[in-house]
């Protein structure tokens, strides 16, 4: 793959990291979670919302940078493959946790939050991939 062609696949990818935000914003009505978090100590809730947030802001820095600097990240240098490996490593580990940590089952309540939880992962799988081919491919003639 050359590197201009991988120029829109990560354009798209950065776009939809802010996808996720949006996703991310619907999840605390979701999950009541409000209600869930009234029963811990203060700190606790302002750690989870603090966590909650810098999730959030790491996903708008990746998309941002993803977004305005792909031809970088296609390029292969260095750096951008490095980029790219760390997200690599984000993204799987992200999916991981979805397989084996997160049993989001009971708050799949109807057909939309079951679509949703699909097309979020299906959307995993797609940063995975793009930031492999990147890592992989970028700078390729």
């Amino acid at each position: 793959m050359t590197t201009h062609a991988l120029i829109l696949p990560l354009q798209i990818a950065g776009l939809l990291h802010l996808v996720l935000i949006c996703a991310g914003a619907t999840m605390p009505s979701a999950v009541s979670l409000s209600g869930h978090l009234a029963v811990l100590p203060v700190f606790i809730r302002r750690l989870f919302y603090v966590y909650y947030a810098f999730i959030g802001m790491l996903l708008v820095g990746f998309g941002c940078l993803t977004f305005l600097f792909a031809d970088t990240l296609a390029s292969g240098v260095g750096l951008a493959r490095a980029v790219c490996l760390l997200l690599t490593a984000f993204w799987a580990l992200r999916l991981a946790a979805a397989a084996f940590i997160f049993d989001v089952r009971p708050y799949l309540t109807n057909w939309f939050y079951r679509a949703g939880y699909q097309a979020i992962n299906v959307i995993f799988l797609y940063l995975l991939a793009v930031y492999v081919l990147a890592a992989w491919k970028g700078g390729s003639l």
